[in-house]
């Protein structure tokens, strides 16, 4: 995190002179900021091994959130414009892999912002999220389960540990 700070700085820095020989835009912005990130990047070689192995996992992770948000949004407006209903709602006890608080609660947020679930409480051993599920097709809740598992958490997993 620190780098992406230090690197949006120096290139904000660096292309708000009006002197500059490149013009100003989103390609040049881009390819600047990628410049230094790769130079701050090959400094962690010296002291953080594992710094960068993640951020294609923290990237993957972002990239399947944004599937699955966009996928909930088009499903949730078709039922909505659709004369049928769709929505077999219940509540499920997703019983928990991720350990930490901050595991907890990312994987609580996102499943919260994915439209179609909510994350409603989670037990007082914190091994057990309970989560409000719209479409749950002919009850197959173990599906449902294996959906977030599988996405969310096991993503979220391979990013903290």
């Amino acid at each position: 995190m620190i780098h992406c700070v230090l690197a949006f700085a120096l290139v904000f820095m660096a292309l708000r002179e009006d002197h500059l020989a490149i013009p100003y835009n989103a390609l040049s912005a881009s390819l600047v900021f990628a410049l230094v990130f790769t130079l701050l990047w090959m400094s962690t070689l010296f002291y953080r091994k594992s710094y960068f192995r993640k951020l294609p996992k923290a990237l993957g992770l972002s990239l399947f959130f944004l599937k699955e948000m966009i996928y909930a949004n088009l499903k949730i407006a078709y039922d909505i414009l659709t004369p049928h209903y769709y929505m077999r709602p219940t509540v499920i006890a997703l019983p928990l892999a991720v350990q930490t608080n901050l595991e907890i609660m990312l994987l609580a947020n996102m499943i919260s912002l994915t439209p179609g679930t909510l994350s409603l409480d989670v037990s007082k051993d914190r091994q057990t999220l309970y989560v409000h599920a719209l479409y749950v097709k002919q009850n197959d809740v173990e599906k449902v389960k294996r959906h977030i598992k599988d996405g969310f958490e096991r993503r979220l997993l391979e990013l903290t540990t």
